[in-house]
């Protein structure tokens, strides 16, 4: 099941890479922006996609708007207007502008190229600025939010989680990460400046959304806790709590996600970092809709953009593929960053659970030394 899984996926992410990560290789061919960042990690463990992460990051330089908007596809061949000319959620959403900023950082993390972060800086620095201006009292209302998440109505615009959270959680990240970017380019006053300033974001999602008698975030779905999860936005005397509510929600729906394109990344993230890969195997395990094995049942030979492998959405559509980042750097256990100190750079630490007595992995790094061997507690298999 979990090779069937990777196929699938992987088959999505090839039909789709070409001169930009497109949305749907026989739909609108556009380059939307989310992919770039949230699902670079499982694209960025498969291939080499150092040039086309420059060249992507040039593209949204080149139709980045005077007031630092970052539109949600590059190239924008069209603008997504209303009728009196106005920006709609499809051309200016938080989650899918915050890609100058995070996939370039994606980039550095795999490849510790700091030119990607040199050239963009000045871009990243106005798409974080336009955000402050958008911003009522440190949070950000507007966008697309979740998209595709499963509710009760059709598939969408967010249905689970509300659009200030999604869109004030990766404000943060924005913020967060252009603090450490500065830090590398040697800006030390810009580092602090922005550090500041996601520490007064974190502080307006604590007290905005965060319910402490509850132990839950916003409307208490999956995507909402993950994302203070794998975004460090709990403080730790709760985050037991957070992550006991996430569990149990994805228990409550049998082992199945309610998280959208924004949120799925996030939940595999969470769980991985919370050393809960027994929930995700649980998850993948699935053969009844929403779940990957539902779409393999159905006939899919690459991911569907709906959960249930609808044939009215697209048919090969990498953007819920986050799976496949589980499957390196959680059950075969190669955690990459080198944004990290020199020792743990890379990290091989297998989350070997279920069924599973044995995973291979292999990913070929731009470094040949320091790697820490965490612990095992199953038979593997992990190189380099």
């Amino acid at each position: 099941m979990l090779n069937r899984i990777h196929k699938l996926i992987d088959t999505a992410i090839l039909n789709n890479t070409v001169s930009v990560l497109t949305d749907c290789p026989t739909r609108d061919k556009l380059g939307w922006l989310e992919q770039t960042h949230l699902a670079g990690p499982s694209i960025l463990y498969n291939y080499d996609l150092s040039l086309l992460y420059r060249k992507m990051a040039r593209d949204m330089r080149d139709s980045q708007t005077p007031d630092g908007m970052v539109p949600a596809i590059a190239p924008e061949v069209v603008a997504f207007l209303d009728d009196s000319g106005h920006n709609t959620d499809f051309r200016d959403s938080p989650e899918w502008g915050s890609a100058i900023i995070l996939s370039p950082w994606n980039a550095y993390t795999f490849y510790g190229d700091e030119q990607i972060l040199r050239d963009n800086y000045d871009a990243m620095v106005a798409y974080a600025n336009y955000l402050r201006t958008r911003a009522h009292d440190n949070i950000v209302s507007y966008g697309l939010g979740d998209w595709y998440d499963i509710g009760p109505g059709d598939p969408g615009k967010s249905q689970l989680t509300g659009e200030g959270m999604t869109a004030t959680a990766i404000y943060y990240q924005d913020l967060a990460d252009l603090a450490r970017i500065a830090a590398i380019l040697d800006k030390p006053a810009d580092a602090a400046q922005f550090a500041t300033r996601a520490a007064t974001v974190k502080a307006s999602i604590n007290a905005h959304f965060f319910h402490p008698d509850t132990g839950s975030y916003d409307r208490g779905s999956q995507t909402a806790n993950a994302l203070a999860l794998a975004l460090g936005l709990v403080t730790e005397e709760h985050r037991a709590g957070v992550l006991s509510n996430l569990v149990a929600d994805i228990r409550l729906h049998q082992n199945h996600v309610t998280a959208g394109d924004i949120g799925f990344h996030y939940v595999v993230r969470a769980l991985t970092d919370s050393g809960r890969s027994d929930v995700l195997y649980d998850m993948l395990m699935r053969t009844d809709s929403p779940s990957y094995g539902y779409q393999l049942s159905h006939g899919a030979t690459a991911l569907t953009e709906a959960w249930d492998a609808n044939p009215s959405s697209s048919q090969d559509h990498f953007m819920p593929g986050h799976a496949e980042e589980w499957f390196y750097r959680g059950l075969a256990g190669i955690d990459f960053d080198l944004d990290r100190e020199q020792s743990l750079r890379i990290w091989i630490h297998p989350q070997i659970v279920g069924d599973t007595h044995f995973a291979s992995a292999s990913y070929k790094s731009v470094l040949a030394t320091s790697i820490h061997i965490g612990s095992v507690t199953a038979t593997h298999s992990s190189s380099m």
